[in-house]
């Protein structure tokens, strides 16, 4: 890295200082680990900073010279960020200074035009959006993995007959098949989130600058395009006033597969104590003291980190609860916690999917000692097919119940829509896709793809 000089400490300044240095403590207070942050925000910030460039040179605030010297070095740091290298040096603020700061290095005063009709609140705005897109895509996927194992497993088990608890007590028969099919069509559910999420994503905020807008002649619409956004956040006070409510809603779509993999987690862990499930013993750890244990130690992760997922929304609510319209330096919290809920997210997603590819199904129903409740609603309702009332029925049952002869035939049939003996999972799955093709990622990547390509 090039040695401090004259330049260096004339240019190096924070983008909103005005000659005056500031407090360093203050300072790093302020920053917090928004440089940290602001890596993974890197390569986003490159993107909006080519849609922006060639908008300008469109509206003739740039001559083509100035454009395309800016695009090659525009591209050169996009490189760096994609082999790994590029950082923010530790006497700069965020990403948005670090960029322009090559770029004045590199290129003298054209680069110092990077930033005309653009302020940091409509840059970080912009850079978020295009990472909760990308993000979203990536857990779209990862979803869609899960829930094509889930369904593969539900068919495979679904005449391995389990029990069904209610109040964590004997219900009714289940099946290994109902129950990962519930884990599959949950997702589906969790899918509509992630669309919205998407949805508010895909609406451009660039060219809002502070929340004011600018007056300078930016082409808003053309940098939509330039960018793959489906449309624009069109009054630019809501462009930053609404930021949170884009943040919150990829927050609450990330904690709704959260609450799935969380029930899921535990519902295996319950069955795996009553040894129903189990697992390869190099997929659990054991205990120091006691050599039987078989610890499901990474289904108890998964549901620790999905449970730290669901508070992310909250406190994104909590952050932006009762500011004014406009912009706050409040907004820079909550990265912290929502940009890494994605891999995190994802990488339980990922673990949940290696243990589910080795699930193993140990005892059935049939197998189990005092099974004979599971089976009171069976008899309850052979009676009534029998001719007698339900009440009746449900009396004798419980009556045999009670005097310790009830004796069940423990035969099941089940035939509905959604039941142990007909899960109807081409239906979920026919609900699945038609979600996943609502996501509009060819034509995103398409104009990304276009916007980075050299030449």
């Amino acid at each position: 890295m090039k040695p401090a000089s004259d330049w260096d400490r004339q240019n190096k300044m924070k983008l909103w200082e005005k000659g005056c240095a500031s407090d360093s403590q203050t300072g790093e207070f302020t920053a917090g680990s928004d440089r940290e942050m602001d890596l993974l925000l890197a390569p986003f910030d490159v993107a909006g900073s080519l849609a922006h460039i060639k908008m300008l040179h469109k509206i003739n605030l740039l001559s083509a010279d100035e454009h395309d010297s800016l695009k090659r070095e525009l591209l050169s740091i996009y490189e760096t960020i994609e082999k790994g290298s590029f950082e923010i040096e530790t006497d700069v603020e965020d990403v948005h200074s670090q960029i322009e700061i090559l770029l004045t290095r590199r290129l003298g005063d054209t680069g110092k035009k990077i930033h005309t009709g653009r302020s940091r609140n409509d840059q970080v705005a912009l850079d978020i959006k295009l990472f909760i897109r990308a993000k979203i895509e990536e857990t779209v996927n990862k979803t869609v993995d899960l829930f094509r194992l889930l369904t593969n497993l539900s068919e495979k088990h679904k005449d391995f007959i389990i029990p069904g608890y209610t109040h964590t007590q004997p219900a009714m028969p289940s099946s290994l098949g109902l129950l990962m099919g519930s884990y599959a069509e949950s997702l589906t559910e969790d899918m509509f989130a992630l669309r919205y999420a998407f949805t508010l994503a895909n609406l451009n905020p660039l060219g809002s600058g502070a929340g004011y807008g600018s007056s300078f002649p930016l082409d808003r619409e053309m940098t939509t395009r330039l960018l793959g956004f489906d449309d624009l956040n069109y009054n630019v006070l809501n462009a930053q006033s609404g930021r949170v409510k884009t943040e919150r809603s990829a927050a609450f779509a990330l904690s709704n597969v959260a609450s799935t993999l969380v029930r899921m987690s535990n519902d295996i862990c319950f069955y795996i104590s009553n040894n129903i499930v189990s697992f390869p013993e190099e997929l659990t750890t054991g205990s120091s003291i006691m050599p039987h244990k078989k610890n499901p130690d990474a289904l108890e992760i998964i549901r620790a980190k999905c449970n730290q997922l669901q508070a992310i929304p909250n406190e994104c609510s909590l952050v932006a609860n009762n500011l004014i319209s406009g912009y706050h330096r409040d907004f820079q919290v909550i990265k912290e916690t929502l940009l890494p809920a994605f891999e995190k997210l994802n990488s339980c997603m990922e673990i949940s999917i290696k243990m589910l590819q080795n699930i193993k199904p140990e005892k059935d129903i049939y197998k189990l000692e005092n099974n004979e409740l599971f089976f009171s609603v069976e008899e309850v309702n052979k009676q009534v097919l029998k001719g007698a009332a339900f009440r009746d029925a449900y009396r004798s049952v419980a009556s045999q119940i009670r005097e310790g002869k009830f004796a069940p035939s423990r035969q099941i049939r089940h035939t509905h829509q959604g039941s142990i003996g007909n899960l109807c999972n081409d239906k979920v799955a026919e609900r699945m896709n038609g979600i996943v093709d609502t996501f509009p990622f060819e034509k995103v990547n398409k104009a990304l793809k276009q916007l980075l390509a050299r030449g």
